[in-house]
């Protein structure tokens, strides 16, 4: 089974209501974009901002490029600084966060799973890994610096392949000595 290619220079950006940021869609599941089981994207912040409730969602950020930004909820419970690249934070979407930059503008990639119907996972590589996934899983491998071959299929930096469907054991490694790939790992989950 052959993977869909996404290139973040081909995925048109989505400004922000706020007006502090765009958000390019890589991927979803469900039935829309609003009515998602699962939600892939990068955002690219621009100045301090707040982030949206997602009531009953799962959320998952990891910088990518940039100083990076401090989120903290209005009532103390999360108070977490995103600073470190490619070291990913989750967190429950239920309350609203403000994001304060920590020194310019960043980009992050994201991950929203709706809480029953999809439970998701972020892991980084750095180096060759063999990938395996169970057969209701939903993988996606994205670049996030360098080059990869996975398989018989290459990606550079903001380019991903993207399995819908089970699929053999992956073989990836990296092709340049800064590369960092970050993997996604989707369960739909339909239990109570």
């Amino acid at each position: 089974m052959s993977p869909e290619r996404i290139d973040l220079r081909h995925v048109p950006p989505q400004p922000w209501k706020n007006g502090a940021g765009l958000t390019r869609e890589l991927a979803f599941g469900g039935t829309s974009a609003l009515d998602f089981d699962w939600r892939i994207s990068i955002a690219e912040v621009a100045r301090d901002a707040p982030f949206s409730a997602f009531p009953g969602v799962d959320r998952y950020i990891t910088l990518l490029q940039g100083a990076g930004m401090r989120l903290r909820s209005h009532d103390g419970r999360i108070d977490h600084a995103l600073t470190t690249p490619f070291a990913p934070f989750d967190f429950h979407g239920d309350v609203a966060l403000d994001a304060t930059l920590a020194g310019g503008a960043s980009s992050d990639f994201n991950l929203m799973t709706r809480r029953g119907r999809c439970r998701g996972e972020v892991g980084v590589h750095r180096g060759a890994v063999a990938l395996s996934a169970s057969a209701n899983e939903v993988t996606l491998l994205w670049c996030g610096d360098g080059a990869w071959a996975v398989d018989t299929h290459t990606i550079t930096t903001s380019q991903g392949l993207l399995w819908r469907l089970p699929h053999d054991t992956l073989q990836a490694r990296p092709l340049t000595p800064d590369a960092v790939l970050l993997h996604v790992r989707l369960c739909h989950d339909r239990s109570p």
